[in-house]
């Protein structure tokens, strides 16, 4: 009875919208026809499923991509579908800088944000995404120390410095702000549904509130007895996932209540010491992909087990992985830790379908990937990289 009242209570329409976003492809066909009440029009389901992989091609949505699907003619999908698989494309330098640096990245609305020591800088992308302006749109700053991790909330990009404080930067706007959050780096932020939650270096993770209010409140402190490297939060908002060092006598995943911060579980066993998780991502509110220095990308189902994971891959030159995206539906896409190393994974198989070296002859791992539906971008110790598979 209980349930009933709560989804009385919710707009069919969003919960409906929330299903959507959860399914493949046939799986809206199929949802949608089974509804009694027509609630969409063809225009806002055929927005749905541009959201998810089409023909092969990097899907758009979770984030990972800002180029529409159903903005690009279907023979033209069709083509650049077919490079991805291929591996063909064309490599090019956007940007490069003297200092080596350990540099981070967002896409947004056509905007790449990406840190640079104690700034983050937002660049104009190019139409043709093989490109940008070299002076950018704006400077976030603020860190006394290089940036490690930051994230695009809203309207705002959230960072952790190595300072150990938390920027909150109002991206059209003046607005800036930063506190102290922990005693050492931040090496790990999240934000999500007014929640900032970060990990350090101190051995904790903290939940904070974004609320004027509040802003700069701790509403948790975890001792997590182990370095954090990596945390993301779930997309139901009621948890979220720590990866940690590995050095101590915790397993490294574990899963936490938002609410509480209590721990709920631990996601897998017989972990060997040091196989530190730097990446987490969440596909969906139960499936997840980690991957670090043991060099496996692993994929996790917690609906099924929280002991072993569902599938995992191994990078075949026994190369630590510092970060992994996916398209949301069977590609992934690694960053490796020598001669900027990026490869392509089909999730329906074990082996690697493409690699490509980005920092030959000099290596550096590569820090940080994002991809749209043409363009792959990796950030190296002394540049941005792009992979352009529309024009190969």
């Amino acid at each position: 009875m209980a349930v009933g009242v709560w989804l009385g209570n919710l707009d069919p329409k969003k919960f409906s919208t929330a299903i959507f976003l959860c399914l493949l492809v046939p799986g809206i066909g199929r949802t949608y026809r089974s509804l009694e009440e027509k609630i969409y029009s063809c225009v806002t389901l055929l927005y749905l499923t541009g959201h998810k992989k089409v023909n092969g091609m990097p899907a758009c949505g979770l984030g990972l991509v800002t180029h529409r699907v159903t903005s690009i003619p279907v023979k033209e999908r069709v083509r650049v579908s077919q490079n991805w698989r291929r591996g063909r494309c064309r490599q090019g330098t956007l940007l490069k800088w003297r200092r080596n640096l350990m540099p981070w990245m967002q896409l947004e609305g056509g905007c790449l944000y990406l840190s640079q020591a104690e700034d983050i800088r937002a660049y104009q992308l190019c139409p043709d995404g093989s490109s940008l302006h070299r002076r950018p749109l704006a400077i976030f700053s603020g860190h006394e120390e290089d940036v490690c991790r930051f994230v695009l909330a809203s309207s705002h990009v959230v960072s952790g410095g190595g300072d150990g404080k938390i920027g909150l930067h109002k991206i059209n706007g003046t607005f800036s702000i930063k506190f102290s959050a922990h005693e050492q780096e931040v090496n790990c932020v999240d934000c999500q549904g007014g929640v900032i939650v970060s990990g350090s270096r101190d051995r904790t993770a903290k939940v904070w509130s974004l609320s004027s209010s509040q802003l700069g409140q701790c509403l948790h402190t975890i001792q997590t007895e182990d370095r954090v490297w990596s945390i993301a939060i779930s997309p139901l908002l009621s948890s979220f996932v720590t990866g940690t060092a590995c050095c101590g006598h915790v397993l490294p995943l574990r899963i936490w209540d938002l609410t509480s911060g209590q721990l709920m579980t631990h996601l897998g066993r017989d972990f060997h010491r040091g196989a530190g998780v730097l990446d987490v991502l969440y596909e969906t509110p139960s499936t997840l992909l980690s991957c670090g220095y043991d060099t496996y990308i692993r994929y996790w189902d917690i609906r099924t087990s929280s002991q072993k994971c569902v599938m995992e891959w191994e990078e075949p030159h026994d190369s630590a992985l510092y970060c992994v995206q996916s398209d949301g539906n069977h590609m992934l896409a690694s960053g490796s830790s020598y001669y900027g190393v990026v490869r392509l994974w089909d999730r329906r198989q074990k082996g690697c379908l493409h690699a490509f070296s980005l920092s030959s002859p000099t290596s550096s791992p590569v820090y940080c990937l994002r991809f749209s539906t043409t363009h792959l971008y990796a950030a190296v110790a002394s540049a941005l990289h792009v992979l352009d598979f529309k024009t190969p």
